[in-house]
């Protein structure tokens, strides 16, 4: 075993793998392998309290037979649990008996333009000059104001080796570094307590932390956030234009849209957009991609899961539904829908289905303050802390952040908002579209079936025409 194959198998051997998957009557079989390195250091109360260091190490097999799947993994790779795991797959999807179908040889594909900017990776860094920055981040956050109270800074860094190879005769392998180093504060008054949050990371290596976004900064925005928080009022409730901030609002888009146009929820008809193909869903103005192909972001990667070559994706454009996330099995089933690369897979003990990358509203003509100055009294929404979304499309997202706006200014500070709604009647009702498109925070992950994956999201400055706030006036 070597850098270079890290798995110690050879072609001939995933082929035997691939052809005791296929033994069953399966029509497709795959062989996933991975291998992943991963540190995290944990600082609270100005001390180091964690640090870890964990390599794990295996493969899944998955076979297709119809909408049938089946699944086996082992983190043994040693033929005879290579075999197994193979056999485990085949026995879930058996189908009639029949003649196994020769594996072709495989075929070694080259990734050839790589999204991973990792010039110094973290993975070769040693722990002192990791554990320097999470103080830098700590100690810029506790010295930003003496009301912040409490500080946890963490850091995490992976360097994944992947391989995957299938029955078709693919063979490709990609090496993919993450790093993430994020703060969350507490700030106290007169028994109030408040939090914020920033962070970031990516693709990258140390260097990110040097020349894109410092701990200091990190630090010192998170502190801020929840300082800003000790003033705020209590938001106003009731129905109202609001503004959406560029970046940090895509998660709405994310979840109230992003979700419901992957493939599986289209075919299974249980997504609101299951019958829109063509048809108009919101503003002539909103325009969504989910690009999995941008350097550098937490989203991106230069093959999926399946080993497919991932592209930019036209989900909607100009408010009609123009596409949808797919993976290899949802494009099967949903006869002849081309791969667009986005299936995806926790690690190599579950199998993949089609998920969100990078996803954005694109950028429109407005300009960012013509927005705010065009609203007489609304809410600004500067940043969001999640929500919940139903099949149907209706949603509720937590305000981290906001503001009030007052003729055409931004005021006070809001805490305690929620927005309500139902996405189609959201996207009909962006009136204005920025073009300041920016993106969140490069930390987030993405949730669905009990596989977490790492994900971006983003938006110009958005003004919503009409939107259902919840407050407590």
């Amino acid at each position: 075993m070597t850098s270079d194959d890290p798995f110690g198998l050879a072609p001939a051997d995933l082929r035997a793998a691939l052809e005791a998957a296929l033994s069953g009557g399966g029509e497709f079989a795959e062989v996933f392998l991975e291998r992943r390195s991963y540190d995290f250091i944990n600082m609270e109360e100005d001390i180091v309290k964690e640090t870890a260091e964990s390599v794990g190490l295996g493969l899944g097999v998955r076979v297709l037979r119809g909408d049938r799947t089946g699944f086996g993994y082992t983190n043994d790779l040693s033929p005879d649990a290579v075999r197994k795991a193979a056999l485990t797959a085949a026995a879930v999807a058996r189908g009639k008996a029949a003649p196994v179908p020769p594996v072709p040889p495989l075929r070694r594909r080259t990734v050839r333009a790589s999204v991973h900017r990792a010039a110094a990776p973290a993975s070769g860094a040693g722990l002192r000059r990791k554990i320097g920055l999470v103080r830098e981040a700590h100690e810029a956050a506790r010295k930003h104001d003496p009301r912040v109270a409490k500080v946890a800074v963490r850091f995490s860094d992976s360097l994944t080796s992947v391989c995957v190879a299938n029955s078709e005769g693919l063979l490709v392998r990609d090496v993919r570094p993450m790093v993430k180093l994020v703060c969350a504060a507490i700030a106290e008054k007169d028994g109030r307590r408040e939090s914020g949050y920033w962070g970031g990371g990516g693709r990258v290596g140390l260097e990110y932390f040097r020349d894109v976004l410092t701990p200091r900064r990190i630090g010192e925005e998170a502190a801020r956030e929840a300082v800003t928080l000790l003033g705020a009022a209590d938001a106003p409730a009731g129905e109202m234009p609001v503004v959406l901030a560029p970046g940090h609002s895509g998660v709405l888009i994310h979840e109230a849209v992003g979700h419901l146009l992957e493939a599986d929820f289209n075919r299974k008809r249980t997504s609101i957009f299951w019958n829109k193909m063509g048809r108009a869903v919101g503003s002539p103005l909103v325009t969504i991609y989910d690009d999995p192909t941008i350097p550098a972001f937490r989203g991106s990667y230069n093959i999926d899961d399946e080993g497919t070559r991932p592209r930019k994706t036209l989900l909607i454009e100009k408010g009609v539904v123009r596409g949808l996330l797919q993976d290899r099995l949802s494009a099967r089933l949903m006869r002849g829908a081309e791969l667009t690369g986005h299936g995806r897979r926790q690690d190599y003990s579950h199998w993949p289905l089609p998920r969100m990358a990078n996803t954005y509203i694109d950028a429109g003509g407005d300009a960012p303050e013509d927005i705010v100055r065009s609203v007489r009294k609304g809410l600004y929404v500067a940043s969001l802390s999640g929500g919940q979304v139903e099949d149907s499309g209706k949603f509720t997202f937590s305000i981290s952040l906001g503001y009030l706006i007052e003729d055409g200014r931004l005021t006070a500070p809001v805490r305690q908002a929620t927005l309500i709604g139902t996405n189609t009647d959201i996207l009909k009702r962006i009136d204005r579209v920025g073009g300041d498109l920016g993106f969140g925070l490069q930390t987030g992950t993405c949730s669905k079936d009990g596989q977490d994956v790492p994900v971006t999201d983003g938006c110009p400055t958005l003004r919503v025409s009409a939107m259902t706030v919840g407050g407590t006036s």
